[in-house]
């Protein structure tokens, strides 16, 4: 029994359907918690267990985990609340529960950085390291999928680059690091979830093809969509600005400013890539195949 957390998420939903074609000729049950049961395509929940409820709920977890041999463990964002609490604070019930029910195997979706000099320092991704640390210290075979900024965060830019030709951030325009499409990171963790011959604890860097600035992005957009296309940055104070009145609980804008902070840093620049850590994916693929049709549309 595999249980999939999240799985109408950005990675959940790519997740499942792998797991759909290749879970029953292994004999592998599959088992979901969401929160809304309708928001899984009809044909999916036919050939799925379902918990409904929050994977941050002790009851939801304890009954989900009954059973299960693996998780597929992913931290939802929630900006109400303490980096600590939304990341360690969310997971803690389901650390009970893994110890409770004997699972055996837990992959997590990560962050780049342990081990860099700005990991202490790096808000939202040292929150989400010491949900690692939690995990592996129940004693699961615990693989976390370090992951470094996704293609798809330019999805929430997709009206700016079709009204105005622009993109912002807050990093060096020159600054190249890492960048994974979440579909590359769903097919790691599929194939970890159904060949668990692994043990112990440890991170799995998914860092796609190559390093790719701001500056880097706006040209391979300029030419794939056929239209000029600049990156403008912005100030950690701007973004300070308007996290702030978003409404964001305070703690939680200064977590999101220390990552963007860490990673202008060198954060994600601590992993050597190899063909095991390099991705299929490129930006040019993903800018074809999904943010054109947004933009152009």
């Amino acid at each position: 029994m595999i249980v999939i957390t999240a799985p109408t998420g950005n990675i959940g939903r790519r997740l499942l359907p792998l797991l759909l074609e290749s879970a029953p000729a292994r004999g592998e049950e599959l088992r979901v918690i969401v929160r809304d049961p309708a928001r899984l395509a009809a044909p999916v929940r036919e050939r799925v267990e379902v918990v409904t409820g929050s994977h941050g709920d002790p009851a939801v977890v304890d009954r989900a985990f009954d059973g299960a041999d693996a998780v597929f463990w992913l931290v939802p964002p929630d900006s109400s609340r303490t980096p600590d609490d939304a990341y360690r604070g969310f997971t803690r019930p389901a650390a009970h529960a893994l110890v409770a029910h004997g699972v055996g195997h837990v992959v997590g979706v990560s962050a780049l950085g342990r081990g860099t000099p700005v990991a202490a320092r790096a808000g939202l991704v040292t929150a989400s390291l010491a949900v690692d640390d939690l995990i592996a210290e129940t004693g699961v075979a615990h693989r976390a999928l370090a992951s470094p900024s996704f293609f798809e965060n330019l999805l929430e830019e997709a009206d700016s680059i079709r009204e105005h030709g622009c993109f912002t951030d807050v990093l060096d325009a020159d600054r190249k690091s890492p960048l994974v499409a979440v579909a590359d990171i769903a097919s790691v963790a599929a194939g970890l979830l159904l060949d668990r011959s692994w043990t112990g604890t440890g991170s799995v860097p998914v860092l796609g093809p190559r390093d790719l600035s701001p500056n880097d992005l706006a040209r391979i957009m300029t030419e794939r969509l056929g239209r000029p296309v600049r990156y403008e940055r912005h100030t950690l104070d701007d973004l300070r600005s308007t996290l702030v009145g978003y409404g964001l609980d305070k703690d939680f804008v200064d977590g999101v400013v220390d990552m963007k902070r860490a990673k202008d840093d060198g954060l994600d620049a601590g992993v050597t890539r190899t063909p095991d850590t390099a991705t299929p994916t490129t930006f040019e693929d993903w800018v074809a195949r999904t943010l054109g049709p947004v933009v152009l549309s």
